[in-house]
């Protein structure tokens, strides 16, 4: 019985570690103008030192079965922490709300996170109206397939984000709070940006401690892998069967 009831402790405890696993979880991003400074914003994973600290952020386009790369925005943030990037946004066709980032890390591949859809707008702040208003499967999220209008200025996508190109893009946001944490704000030009094309370099300009309410992406907001809730429970499940039997 002592070795039944230590089983069932550990397996309760085994849950409990994997119930808490946490991701990334990325603000929805304004509208932002071609040739002016947008700024992306996130909460960080602070339940692993490893998981994101390498963390890319991607610009993508397309629907949800088959996304677009367009460019990589950054290499080498550490998502650990909450914070910020800014950056140029690229003139694009179409100017349209039909672009996202893609957070991604080495250790993460299986499991990226998406802001929500946001509008590029021309340098007067010009938007059309998304192509699409389903995705194919029938919900109701717009998108459409968008471009840059000079490709040759774009980052390679690390060697890790490689193939990654269906998921599940939010269609809404929530609020979340974040517990005070150090928050790193980074800085570049389009300039620096493309020059760390195929590194994993970024300059830090700022880290402050920080207490914030982040406005997360839907189906974010509990920043919980489906994949581990399944594990816990059917470990919690076999620990029952056993007491049951023994």
């Amino acid at each position: 019985m002592v070795s039944l009831f230590s089983f069932v402790v550990l397996s309760a405890a085994a849950a409990s570690t994997l119930l808490a696993r946490a991701d990334v979880v990325p603000d929805t991003p304004s509208t932002g103008n071609a040739g002016s400074t947008c700024s992306i914003t996130w909460t960080g994973d602070s339940s692993s030192s490893s998981n994101w600290s390498n963390m890319a952020i991607e610009l993508m386009t397309g629907d949800n079965f088959d996304m677009v790369f367009l460019t990589t925005v950054a290499t080498g943030l550490d998502g650990t922490k909450s914070g910020s990037y800014s950056w140029t946004c690229p003139e694009v066709t179409i100017y349209s709300a039909i672009y996202f980032y893609q957070f991604i890390s080495p250790t993460e591949t299986g499991d990226p996170v998406w802001t929500t859809r946001f509008a590029i707008a021309s340098s007067s702040g010009e938007t059309t109206t998304p192509p699409n208003s389903t995705q194919p499967d029938g919900e109701t999220i717009a998108w459409g397939n968008g471009a840059l209008v000079n490709p040759s200025s774009a980052s390679a996508a690390p060697s890790f984000a490689s193939g990654v190109t269906s998921g599940s893009v939010p269609a809404t946001s929530a609020s979340v709070s974040s517990s005070s944490s150090s928050a790193i704000t980074i800085t570049t030009s389009t300039s620096t940006a493309a020059s760390a094309r195929g590194t994993t370099s970024v300059v830090t300009v700022s880290a402050a401690a920080t207490s914030s309410s982040a406005n997360a992406n839907g189906g974010l907001g509990l920043a919980v892998d489906a994949r581990m809730w399944t594990v816990a429970i059917g470990v919690m499940s076999t620990a029952m069967t056993l007491a049951l039997f023994l």
